[in-house]
């Protein structure tokens, strides 16, 4: 599976700031070309997204399956897959949302939406990642979906996450700034942040909402602490002691869950990594 190569930065570059006539000129060819570059970045993301969603969904979906559905942008591209194949090989495929947003792709692509009371084990179910790293260790939850997501990926024979380029990473902290997602009870997130940055460092804040005043308010009613830590972890040791926090409900850190990652590349290709072997 390819798709066609992009031009490279210095390239493009070369051929935006030749010969500027004056200086105002460069700012103007610089600024254009910033913008171009900007263009051609997130178009190449959202193919590597299509390329992953497309791999994970072909290698891993069978007929007669009972599949989880998760969150955020790169899923788009493999419920449309899936809705793909489920039209032309007119597949038995039964969905289970992570999200508000997974409940209404399904919908919307005419699947088959169930539920974890109706179907409390799944053969496979395929999400998204803020970032993987090299153990398959992933930081989830940047679009507030961590509890519901963790709880379909547990119930799932095989977990599978699909993700571009920029969401691999050798360590976590590497790619992803924004910190670990921790949904918690809201009369809790005062006292679990303190907790957080006395135990394990960096600063735990509420997260704020963009088009809302107030916070962040989650499918659970909960609110959501982004977690900036200093250091590299032991994560399977720090997710549990989190948890274990009065308040918390869940963490975005998912430890030894994913079996295997696709990630969609910039030149096309499509890189697997599958986690290691204890």
């Amino acid at each position: 599976m390819r798709l066609q190569r992009w031009v490279s930065f210095s390239k493009l570059a070369a051929g935006s700031l030749s010969a500027p006539s004056s200086g105002s000129q460069v700012i103007h060819n610089t600024q254009q070309h910033v913008h171009r570059f900007s263009q051609s970045v997130a178009v190449m993301a959202e193919e590597a997204k299509k390329l992953a969603a497309y791999a994970a969904v072909d290698n891993h979906i069978q007929n007669n399956q009972v599949v989880g559905v998760g969150s955020g942008s790169t899923i788009v591209y493999a419920v449309d897959r899936l809705a793909e194949r489920v039209r032309q090989e007119k597949l038995n495929i039964i969905c289970v949302p992570t999200s508000f947003q997974a409940r209404q792709l399904i919908l919307q692509h005419g699947l088959t939406l169930s539920d974890l009371d109706r179907h409390p084990e799944l053969d496979v179910a395929i999400d998204g990642a803020d970032e993987v790293d090299a153990e398959l260790t992933l930081i989830k939850g940047g679009g507030g979906c961590l509890t519901q997501e963790k709880i379909v990926a547990g119930c799932a024979k095989h977990f599978v996450v699909i993700a571009d380029y920029r969401k691999d990473s050798k360590a976590l902290g590497q790619q992803w700034k924004k910190g670990v997602p921790i949904e918690v009870i809201p009369m809790a997130y005062v006292p679990v942040s303190r907790m957080i940055a006395r135990r394990f460092g960096g600063e735990a804040n509420l997260r704020m909402a963009v088009s809302k005043a107030g916070p962040v308010v989650t499918d659970n009613s909960n609110f959501i602490l982004d977690w900036k830590f200093e250091r590299a972890q032991n994560w399977k040791d720090v997710n549990i002691a989190i948890k274990m926090i009065p308040g918390v409900v869940e963490t975005g850190l998912f430890v030894s869950m994913a079996e295997r990652a696709y990630f969609g590349m910039e030149d096309g290709s499509v890189q697997v990594r599958d986690a290691p072997v204890n």
